[in-house]
């Protein structure tokens, strides 16, 4: 899991209320991480192995999940608190890896103080928040970048060059699906002590007051609405960035989700929303479909069993695709064949190196808060149509849905203290 949080503790306490010593030139970025968990883990091993970013700061409430980190950056300052490693100074850009209900106000902070920043997807916890960071990295000029790794995948970009290039024609459906859910019990979990080595307030942070539960920490804090947004949430930015990416998609008009019983708390056992988005020039209006748990569009019942995956349909066959394979399906073809792309769109440095890079010399990061805040907005919207009950149109420009009970989801109340 990921955590996140304020200031304080280092080697030495002088060493942790001391500013960082901010580098002379930006041959090196020097990078904050906050959350050194699982996720976390895996951006602090990327930055440090394949960017030209030194890691001086990193930050978790959660002691249990800072030993890596410790021996891997025996010279970066500690903090329980990231508002204080903000406030330090120091740092070129932040790398946010926390839970979700953290996202925002790590990103926020950051993007505040003049830093660039990385967030983990979803971008954020609410939609109201996506909008903001939206806007606030626009007005800030600084680089961002949201944590759609496969984003940087040779066969992303090869599954976009073949849709763009029409081999199935004009698409007018998509359907994309995973396996399982971040469902729950429908209750809060029984209080138990809080363990030694956790800050249990500052995990909680914006989150109104609840008792320490270990159904919470450091893991299953998807399964609840006040923390994360269940499968869906979860696995769409990485999944729905596909069609997002290849048929330009923005801003849906209408969303509508069924699912399993909504509860207040916990999430679901299976969702399936229909998103509808608007022609794009030359290009027709297009319905993607989603799926978790375990329903799956109608069209696999004939195509090869990948597990997660995602079909365009176009006028000319359907093309399938998941993280690493595609296969093209023409004429009633059910066993498929390879698809090439062209070439157009240039393979990736690596993601984490594309913000690095970026931050030095201006080239672009292509999930910039632009592209991947808008994304996010879609795939909460979806969380919204569920757990609201209600069909949703769209309107982005006035950022309402037409439904009260599901306007009232789109943002969300922060505890005393955590207003921003």
């Amino acid at each position: 899991m990921l955590s996140r949080r304020h200031f304080v503790l280092s080697a030495a306490t002088a060493a942790a209320t001391a500013p960082l010593v901010r580098a002379k030139a930006l041959d090196r970025v020097r990078v904050g991480v906050v959350g050194l968990g699982n996720q976390g883990k895996y951006n602090w091993g990327e930055l440090a192995r394949k960017t030209d970013a030194d890691v001086v700061a990193i930050c978790d409430v959660d002691e249990r999940m800072t030993g890596d980190a410790r021996k891997q950056f025996p010279k970066a300052t500690f903090y329980t608190d990231y508002r204080k490693m903000i406030e330090a100074k120091g740092l070129d850009a932040v790398l946010c890896a926390t839970p979700d209900h953290h996202h925002f106000h790590v990103t926020h902070m950051a993007l505040s103080h003049g830093l660039h920043a990385y967030c983990e997807k979803p971008l954020t916890h609410t939609v109201a928040e996506a909008r903001t960071l939206i806007d606030l990295a626009k007005a800030k000029k600084l680089v961002t970048q949201m944590g759609t790794q496969i984003h940087a995948g040779d066969n992303y970009r090869r599954v976009v060059e073949a849709v763009r290039k029409g081999v199935i024609g004009p698409v007018k459906e998509v359907h994309v699906w995973v396996g399982g859910a971040w469902n729950g019990p429908g209750k809060r979990p029984d209080p138990k002590p809080v363990p030694a080595g956790l800050d249990w307030d500052l995990w909680l942070g914006p989150v109104a007051e609840r008792p320490y539960a270990p159904e919470y920490v450091p893991f299953h804090w998807r399964r609840y609405w006040a923390f994360g947004g269940g499968r869906m949430a979860d696995m769409a930015c990485h999944h729905v960035d596909l069609p997002f990416w290849a048929l330009d998609l923005k801003h849906p008009t209408k969303v509508s989700a069924e699912g399993s019983p909504v509860n207040p708390e916990t999430g679901a056992d299976w969702i399936v929303c229909k998103y509808e988005f608007p022609a794009r020039g030359e290009r027709p209006p297009v319905t993607l479909t989603w799926y978790d748990g375990d329903k799956r569009p109608p069209q696999l019942a004939k195509l090869p069993k990948w597990g997660d995956g995602t079909l365009f349909v176009g006028q000319k066959g359907m093309l399938l695709a998941d993280y690493g394979r595609r296969k093209l399906f023409l004429d009633g073809d059910t066993k498929g064949s390879d698809v090439a792309g062209d070439g157009s769109i240039p393979n990736s440095v690596g993601h984490h190196k594309e913000w690095i890079e970026a931050i030095k010399n201006g080239s672009p990061t292509t999930c910039d808060f632009a592209y991947s805040g808008t994304l996010t907005e879609a795939v909460l919207l979806g969380v919204v149509s569920y757990r609201s009950g209600k069909p949703l149109t769209w309107d982005a420009a006035a950022r309402k849905t037409g439904a009260a009970e599901a306007d009232a989801l789109l943002k969300k109340e922060y505890r005393k203290g955590w207003a921003v």
